[in-house]
């Protein structure tokens, strides 16, 4: 079962993430960006003997992934976790250090426009995803690309996404996954750029990732279970339509 909202939808409607910390994993963030309206702090967990301190985006990749939560949730504080230099690759060992550090600090959301298809680091992801579960933080991440499944976001306790070509960018689909799992779907394509066509932009998984953050960055504003509200809508609002479809991770 499944249920297509919006924006204007409950729990959605009137709020804007107010008071929700989010850390994005991710290539950094440009502070000074429009589309980002700042950023709380960071740190680059990169091992090339940089400075820890140095979270500013070389790529352009966690500055759009942050303007799209931003847009959908503008009251939001964020903070940037930098795991990705010039290219979008890190270890295992890097992400599972990531959420950890973004549990450490407070995070609410970690949003993870990422993941792996190696099974080998399922047992390391599930220790990272635990332990920022116990201090109370969400994993939302990629689900599965072509078909095979992606961690931490096919893992139990995680929030896992998926692309869904029908999203209009305003639309979030929640899914009642099997064994309970959670599943929502989000259009890939983030806030457009002035002057640029839609098709030179990011687009993809990532931003699917990234607008469903959004959503659920209005959901929990105030407190609440995010699992519970999640498991709610499926079902109160039973929907046999599910189009939810995988592409590729964007970039």
């Amino acid at each position: 079962m499944s249920q297509r909202l919006t924006l204007s939808s409950a729990p959605f409607a009137d709020r804007t993430g107010r008071g929700v910390r989010i850390a994005v994993v991710d290539s950094g963030i440009a502070a000074g960006h429009p589309h980002v309206g700042g950023v709380a702090g960071g740190v680059s967990l990169l091992e090339n003997g940089e400075d820890p301190a140095d979270y500013r985006d070389r790529l352009g990749h966690g500055t759009a992934v942050a303007g799209a939560i931003r847009e959908k949730a503008p009251d939001i504080e964020l903070i940037a976790v930098r795991i990705f230099d010039r290219e979008l690759k890190a270890t295992g060992d890097v992400l599972a250090r990531a959420i950890r550090w973004a549990a450490d600090h407070g995070a609410q959301l970690i949003n993870l426009s990422l993941g792996t298809p190696n099974e080998g680091r399922r047992e390391l992801l599930t220790e990272s995803l635990q332990y920022a579960t116990a201090r109370g933080a969400i994993v939302i991440a990629a689900a599965e690309h072509d078909g095979a499944p992606m961690y931490p976001g096919a893992l139990d306790g995680a929030i896992g996404v998926l692309l869904d070509s029908s999203c209009a960018r305003e639309e979030l689909v929640v899914h009642d996954g099997a064994a309970g799992l959670r599943r929502v779907a989000a259009s890939g394509y983030p806030r457009p750029i002035p002057g640029v066509p839609a098709e030179r932009n990011f687009s993809g998984l990532s931003f699917a990732v990234a607008n469903a953050t959004g959503f659920l960055a209005r959901a929990i504003e105030g407190g609440g279970d995010l699992h519970v509200l999640l498991a709610t809508q499926t079902k109160v609002h039973p929907d046999a339509t599910d189009r939810a479809d995988s592409r590729t991770l964007g970039a």
